[in-house]
């Protein structure tokens, strides 16, 4: 493909929220979906498949998530009304999320906030003014609003608790395993490969002398290989034996990639295979035409072998199970995809029974929102 033809699907790709009510609708409909997060992850806990360290620990990302989208809603307040307002710009194909870019300039201006706090009239004086013009002047204070909104923006970005592009390994004591000391590694990132949140979490057995995050050695070069290595592209079983080659003393038993999205809506984003036939055939009405998929891979240790590492030595190395049928297409032990979505949206789906959405399994928000988790 030419420079050009790139380009021009990067643009067909990619699009600007130009006006001010599409940015509200698009905000206020990742701020409904963002209230079934956790729902999900505590379904996904009742069942086993997850433990309340883990949840506890996914919820942070997920939460994480819902601040940024906040955070960004501010900042896009006065799209299209403001002189100087920015425009959003979304990945409306395979994503329906904000584009990587948005993040990264997010972080830019976390770095400036307080400066920009510092020079701006407080929360209660524009509100103040705002009254005042209303009232007195007898016009809309559009100026005004645009100041609150980039205030409230950066007030966001100040309180901190949001999903950057870059959210750094850490590492949470689990146990004691015999000799070894058992660490849940997690981090997470806005893969900018596929524009969506994507969250590792990575079950090691530690035999290092020194606990490993307190170990200046082993810990800073292994965060940068996680972070390295966070790629939607990369097979799980690439990523978890690469580390297991790298770091000698540490033992990778477990690992999972839990990838939040694409969000698919009508109104948005532009949706090819079945999805997009559920949609519009739905003609849910504003707020309820959407879906979202998550997509949860899992990588699992079979069993430990010693191997030779030199001419008089040996180390362990992890041997992993992959799935018998996929495995070696996808590179986990089991991948499984679950797609929340409105109860309009899933009577179409049942009724058409699509054959690419027959593996997915189904939660669907009911009367009052309430989940549903389904099979």
């Amino acid at each position: 493909m030419s420079d050009n033809a790139v380009k021009k699907a990067l643009v067909g790709d990619h699009a600007e929220v130009q006006d001010s009510e599409r940015a509200r609708r698009y905000f206020a409909k990742f701020a409904q979906i963002g209230g079934y997060f956790a729902r999900i992850a505590a379904e996904l806990e009742r069942e086993n498949r997850l433990t309340r360290t883990e949840t506890r620990i996914l919820g942070h990302y997920l939460n994480g998530v819902i601040g940024t989208f906040r955070a960004l809603n501010h900042k896009y307040l006065m799209t299209g009304r403001a002189e100087g307002a920015p425009h959003l710009t979304i990945d409306r194909h395979e994503s329906g999320f904000p584009v990587a870019q948005e993040l990264m300039v997010m972080a830019v201006d976390a770095q400036q906030a307080g400066k920009h706090l510092a020079g701006m009239a407080s929360e209660a004086e524009l509100k103040d003014r705002m009254v005042r013009t209303i009232i007195g002047e007898r016009k809309t204070p559009t100026a005004l609003q645009f100041a609150l909104s980039q205030r409230l923006y950066y007030q966001a970005l100040q309180a901190g608790g949001l999903f950057w592009a870059r959210n750094d390994p850490d590492a949470q004591w689990i146990a004691q395993v015999g000799q070894r000391r058992h660490f849940l590694l997690h981090w997470a990132v806005w893969d900018a490969q596929v524009n969506l949140p994507v969250v590792y979490l990575l079950d090691v057995e530690d035999s290092g002398r020194r606990p490993l995050p307190q170990d200046a050695y082993r810990w800073p070069p292994m965060q940068q290989k996680l972070l390295a290595q966070s790629l939607g592209g990369l097979k799980l079983v690439t990523i978890a034996t690469g580390f297991d080659q790298d770091f000698e003393n540490s033992h990778p038993k477990r690992l999972r990639r839990i990838t939040l999205g694409p969000m698919y809506s009508a109104g948005f984003t532009l949706q090819s295979g079945p999805i997009s036939k559920v949609l519009g055939d739905a003609r849910a009405p504003q707020g309820q035409d959407w879906a979202l998929v998550w997509t949860l891979e899992d990588l699992v240790s079979d069993r430990e072998e010693m191997v030779k590492d030199g001419w008089f030595s040996s180390r362990p190395r992890q041997i992993f199970r992959l799935d018998p049928l996929t495995g070696g297409t996808t590179g986990t032990t089991r991948t499984e995809r679950m797609i929340v979505l409105p109860e309009r949206p899933y009577q179409v789906l049942v009724e058409q029974d699509p054959p690419g959405l027959r593996g997915i399994r189904k939660f669907v928000v009911g009367a009052g929102g309430r989940l549903i988790p389904g099979v």
